[in-house]
């Protein structure tokens, strides 16, 4: 909370929308391999496929802070880079090229055209570049189109012309796409209804008699406009549009998809026709028609004409369509089409996207849930399923023609190769903390039908454990080590024991060395190898250094030990008991040299660092020590200043470890940090300037209880800090965002660690727990959420969890399916009329459909043991609309579950013919549920909550208590107080917060004395409301479908008046303003998140940290909004914000203040994803947006990072 009555919000996203609405191919980078690029919401994201591993890496992810409505790429004549083009809500065309070299977009040119927003009238809609990259043509849903003539300067630049208009009135476009004409004058080719005549017609009929016409529009390069070349009427359900090859590689046109047919039209060519198998076995419908939703085409090379269609139905089946054309007299296609084929492919999950890349994989951008990256064993030519084709068919889409049916299987001609996390939709969200972990867990329900899935997130790098062997006692540390300095992997693992050393070998196998040189009668301080060819063990008693067999020793002083001790390549640093640093240095002939004098320190040393020596250079330049007075002290150790106090830092605790190491900064240089560990579990990252050896910039993180220990590790070539305390910790630069981020790793805890590089395993990292040695790697960098999947049977619609065990109760309803008691009987009935009696996995194909049915079922999830325990199917057509646990009093406080269900429901227009709500018996602590009664209401009730030890459900326009009765609930209490519907509840001591599906939220009061509910305040505009939580007792916090997240809070006068006893008759009775309640409520922050939130809770997300707000959203968002506490903080953010705004303006040309205030001007809340953008901006910005605030970039950096790092 601010310091003013003002409250002001800074708003992050922890996972970014997964939904992909739009995926391309092409060469962005400028070289040969090909690169995938989606857009999700507002973010655009580069995919890096790499075919050898079967792996797609995200090379950058870009939010545009606007909303991308399609995307198209084109490629210059003679160049080998494609472009892409940008349609978005910001009445702009924006052409961007990928930067390899910085891993940026860079925006080429931002041409307006129209206004902003999402407007039938405004192109943007439809896209498609000519694929000879001479000419795009942008499209609104209705009436107007614009072609952009696309070329080279004289200094080979892109340039893009004004607009050619081809606006037609009445028009409604349904999808477009660009012939390939070769280098004749560029067509584009629309589906259009032309509703002007059933505009003007009263009766109805003439809509009746609307025709859909596939139109060509040309651009004449020599004339500079565009004409409408052609037009021809097609199937009226015709929807979407695929491009057939053309010039040398075709016979152009396209393929016309509508429902239960695919068609082949051109304007010189005849037409032909192939209908969409139908699916055939016992539970499928024969009379259901389907429809193609997503395809893709793909040249081949070696031969003209070389080419097929991959198309997808709204099942999820692929099918290959093939033309077959006339040939010549030498065997080679003439151009001219004779028949049109298709068959049956495979079974995928429904995409909205498809990509084929030339290394043989699929790239599926899948509707629900993970996108799948497949691989091609085969086309699909040399297989028994049966070809259809256009021969037998007639072309008039009105004839009559016999269904041709196929038996669906397992997958056999492509390979799932990865599948990419995704969680779209996401319907609901809780925080807990079920594991007994420092932070909590996110879990949440996300999915569609079959493949849906109930996730539990947990913030982490996934580890991938390779060795986990038991040692015959505890070891105390561990170190790899090489023989020579030109080795490429370790040669040694060296283990120390209280009294004791062994030294292994790496290898295939592992064994004991006997000879290596070593001590192996004293416990080991550090093992390094030291010169070309020595190694070097510092133990209590002194040094040893092994130079080909022979061994140098340096005895520690009489009555004094070896404390602590610090090596690399040339220089090896201790300190004894006594409190003084000895400092050695190898020699040029290779022997270690002892510095004369001796550094007494003031306290004793806990640790030393010298951190590793840089190419080119002799020695490391600084030695950090970390003495118990709670100081680091930094040391020279160039020559003519050896040992010389450089600076000095004071702690709040001990030092545990210290590591000084160079790693990549914001601004993609290499800076040297020292990484501190204090005793207290906190780690500190500061800066070591390397002309002074000042620490400045210090920013720090709490760990955990115990000291914490640092070591330096790789991965993926980048040196990260590896830091233990009661579980490992991860240090590195994130790639995608430039800023360094401690992660903690999803594995045991260790008490010691080092790199360790093998044959078998390049960058892996050996710990020490117990009397375990443990290997492992990390696989990669950019994900820092590790997801957990448990299948559910349903689209999931609520997530409730028991009060005091650690399971969750879904309820979960697919519409227009067959319900589970109907399966069987369908299936019993063996003589089927189309088909065998074959039962496919639902997973893979989706559970057989019925219009007007309805499957639901209630399911135990358990989270730790991830699995289902118990599912509950609901019988005759009811369908689970809410849940909640719900403690009666009047049953001595025993908890029970609370379902609401619907009976014969149809969504729209809203009918259903009955409501109930079921209650629920919990056994064995909740594992188990016994049905107890249900009861039966007036309206499907989609609100439930528990309230001072009864149920409160919300029934259409009414809110209801109840308390449990041994037959069925008794109605205590009710009160009209929604306009439409409710839609969510919640409650604070006697104050209800009530959602409308409409109307926004009102304030109702309950009355004990009287037993009356009575509304006292409520919105002051209409809120598509979607989810509510409570944010304090006079505050609500919530989400609407249009995106937007608000805070009200009900005016403290009028809270304080309906919390008094003798209100009752004043509220009663009190005057209705505007047809609403007495009172309204105050708006106290609104921001535009551009993701429909679908559940909104306030919970602390690490150890510690401060409460946030946590939102989710459909498309898979996870964001969260922490409040400011200072108003020092809210000043500068605010500046840095409108920094931002101007200095990084959004690459597809929106206004951001605009863009955050779509409905409603933003209020309240600072967008951190831009302010965020801060560390990608180049230095020279960013030294003058630090100078506005007469603080260093890296006092900036910090300040951002700090929030991220404190409440997420």
């Amino acid at each position: 909370m601010a310091a003013t009555s003002n409250m002001f919000l800074y708003s992050l996203t922890v996972q970014p929308p997964s939904t992909i609405t739009q995926a391309l191919l092409g060469q962005f980078a400028g070289t040969r391999e090909q690169q995938i690029i989606t857009a999700s919401g507002s973010r655009l994201t580069l995919l890096q496929p790499d075919p050898r591993h079967g792996k797609v890496h995200t090379l950058l992810a870009h939010d545009i802070f606007g909303i991308i409505r399609a995307i198209s790429s084109f490629r210059l004549a003679g160049s080998n880079k494609d472009y892409i083009i940008l349609a978005t809500d910001s009445g702009r065309i924006a052409i961007i090229e990928y930067m390899p070299k910085t891993n940026r977009f860079v925006r080429i040119h931002l041409e307006t055209f129209g206004k902003s927003g999402s407007r039938r009238v405004v192109p943007g809609q439809f896209l498609a570049a000519d694929p000879r990259g001479r000419a795009c043509l942008i499209a609104s849903l209705e009436k107007n189109k614009l072609v952009y003539v696309l070329n080279r300067n004289a200094q080979a630049e892109l340039t893009i012309s004004s607009p050619l208009e081809a606006h037609k009135p009445g028009v409604l476009v349904l999808s477009l796409v660009a012939l390939d004409v070769g280098y004749a004058n560029p067509v584009f080719a629309a589906l259009e209804l032309d509703y002007s005549e059933a505009d003007q017609d009263p009766s109805g009929e003439a809509a009746k008699e609307v025709e859909t016409q596939l139109v060509y529009y040309e651009l004449d390069l020599g004339l500079n406009h565009v004409v409408r070349k052609w037009s021809d009427v097609v199937d009226s359900t015709s929807s979407i549009l695929f491009q057939v090859p053309g010039g040398q590689d075709g016979p152009s046109g396209v393929l016309v998809c509508g429902e239960e047919n695919v068609t082949y039209r051109h304007s010189n060519q005849e037409a032909f026709r192939v209908p969409i198998p139908r699916r055939s076995g016992p539970t499928e419908d024969p009379q259901r028609k389907r429809m193609i939703v997503s395809g893709v085409m793909h040249k081949l090379k070696g031969s003209a004409g070389a080419f097929f269609f991959l198309v997808q139905s709204d099942d999820g089946d692929l099918f290959k369509v093939t033309l077959d054309m006339l040939e010549d007299s030498e065997g080679n296609p003439t151009g001219e089409v004779q028949r049109l084929k298709i068959k049956y492919f495979d079974t995928i999950p429904v995409a909205t996207s498809l990509c084929i890349l030339k290394s043989g994989f699929l790239f599926a951008a899948t509707e629900y849930g993970n996108h799948h990256f497949y691989q091609f064993e085969k086309l699909g030519d040399d297989d028994d399923e049966l070809e259809f084709s256009s021969d037998e068919f007639p072309t008039d889409s009105k004839a009559a023609y016999k269904p041709v049916y196929f038996y669906p299987r397992s997958m056999e001609n492509l390979e799932l190769v990865e599948s990419m996390d995704a969680m779209n939709p996401l319907i609901d969200c809780k925080v807990a903390n079920l594991t007994g972990d420092d932070a909590p867990q996110i879990y949440s329900i996300c999915g569609n039908g079959a493949r849906s899935t109930f996730r539990s997130l947990k913030h982490g790098l996934e580890v991938s454990e390779i060795v986990a062997s038991e040692l015959p006692s505890t070891p105390s540390g561990v170190w790899t080590t090489k023989l020579a300095r030109d080795d490429e992997f370790d040669v040694y693992l060296v283990l120390s024991f209280t009294n004791a050393t062994l030294v292994l070998s790496i290898g295939e196998t592992v064994e004991e060395v006997s000879d290596s040189g070593f001590l192996t009668t004293v416990p080991t301080l550090a093992a390094q190898q030291l010169g070309e060819i020595g190694l070097i063990q510092v133990h209590p008693k002194g040094i040893r250094h092994i130079v080909q067999g022979r061994v140098n020793e340096w005895p520690a002083p009489q009555h004094r030990s070896i404390v602590a001790a610090a090596t690399n390549e040339s220089q090896v640093v201790i300190a004894l008991s006594s409190g003084e640093i000895v400092y050695f240095e190898l020699d040029s002939d290779g022997s270690l040299a002892e510095f004369d004098e001796k550094k007494e320190m003031s306290g004793t040393v806990t640790c030393l660092s010298l951190g590793k020596v840089r190419e080119g250079h002799k020695r490391s330049s600084f030695l950090a020590v970390g003495c118990d007075d709670c100081t680091v002290r930094i040391l020279s150790l160039n020559p003519e200043t050896t040992l010389d106090m450089m600076s000095i830092q004071a702690l709040t605790a001990a030092p545990s470890s210290l590591c000084i190491m160079s790693m990549e900064d914001s601004s993609g240089a290499t800076t040297l940090y020292l990484h501190i560990g204090l005793h207290s579990g906190v780690y500190l990252r500061t800066v070591l300037e390397e002309t002074t050896g000042e620490l400045t910039d210090t920013r720090q993180k709490f760990l955990g209880p115990k000291p914490t220990r640092l070591f330096q590790v790789s991965v993926k070539g980048q040196p990260c800090i590896l830091a233990l305390n009661s579980k490992p910790w991860l240090g590195y630069t994130d790639n995608l965002t430039k800023a360094f981020t401690m992660t903690p790793l999803s594995y045991n805890d260790l008490e010691y660690g080092w790199s360790f590089s093998s044959e078998q395993c390049l960058e892996g990292m050996v710990g020490v727990h117990a009397n375990y040695l443990r290997i492992f790697t990390i696989a990669k960098l950019g994900d820092n959420l590790i997801q957990k999947s448990i299948p559910l049977t349903y689209t999931p619609k609520r997530l409730v969890k028991h009060p005091e065990q650690p399971y969750f109760y879904t309820i979960e309803a697919d519409n227009n399916t067959i319900p589970p008691e109907l399966r069987a009987q369908l299936l019993e009935q063996s003589g089927s009329v189309n088909g065998d009696v074959k039962l496919l996995p639902p997973k893979d194909f989706g559970y057989p459909r019925a219009k007007g049915r309805w499957s639901s079922c209630i399911s135990i999830v358990d989270p730790i043991g991830e699995s289902v325990l118990q599912t509950i199917h609901l019988v005759d057509n009811e369908a689970a609309v809410s849940a909640a646990v719900v403690s009666f009093a009047s049953q001595e406080g025993e908890s029970f579950l609370v379902v609401g269900t619907g009976k014969d429901m149809v969504l729209n227009p809203r009918q259903f013919t009955a409501g109930y709500i079921h209650v629920y018996r919990f056994h064995e602590d909740g594992r188990d549920l016994e049905f107890i009664h249900k009861t039966k209401v007036e309206e499907p009730p989609m609100a439930l909550i528990p309230f001072q030890g009864r149920l409160l459900a919300g029934i259409g326009k009414t809110v209801l208590v109840y308390d449990l009765g041994l037959k069925q609930l008794l109605r205590k209490s009710q009160a009209d107080v929604a306009p439409q519907f409710i839609v969510s509840l919640q409650t604070q001591g006697s104050r209800i917060i009530v959602g409308d599906v409409q109307q926004g939220v009102t304030y109702v009061v309950y009355k004990p004395e009287s037993n009356k509910l009575i509304p006292f305040a409520d919105d002051s505009i209409n809120r598509w409301t979607t989810c509510t939580t409570m944010v304090d007792y006079d505050s609500v916090a919530g989400g609407d479908r249009f995106g937007n997240l608000w805070i009200l809070r009900c005016p403290d006068k009028v809270s304080a008046e309906a919390d008094e006893q003798s209100s009752e008759i004043s509220l009663t009775h009190a005057r209705d303003y505007l047809h609403g309640a007495p009172n309204r409520l105050a708006l106290m922050t609104h921001f535009y998140a551009q993701d429909l939130p679908t559940s909104i809770c306030k919970s602390s997300l690490v150890v510690g940290g401060q409460e946030v707000l946590l939102w989710s959203g459909i498309q898979g968002t996870i964001g969260v909004l922490i409040p400011f506490v200072s108003r020092e903080d809210v000043d500068f953010f605010q500046s840095l914000e409108n920094h931002m705004r101007s200095e990084d303006p959004p690459l597809a040309g929106r206004d951001h203040l605009i863009y955050r205030g779509y409905h409603v001007p933003v209020k309240g809340v600072i967008d951190g994803d831009l302010c965020e953008r801060f560390i990608l901006l180049p230095n020279d910005k960013k030294q003058m947006i630090a100078g506005e605030f007469d603080r260093s970039v890296r006092e900036v950096e910090r300040k951002i990072s700090v929030c991220r790092s404190c409440s997420v």
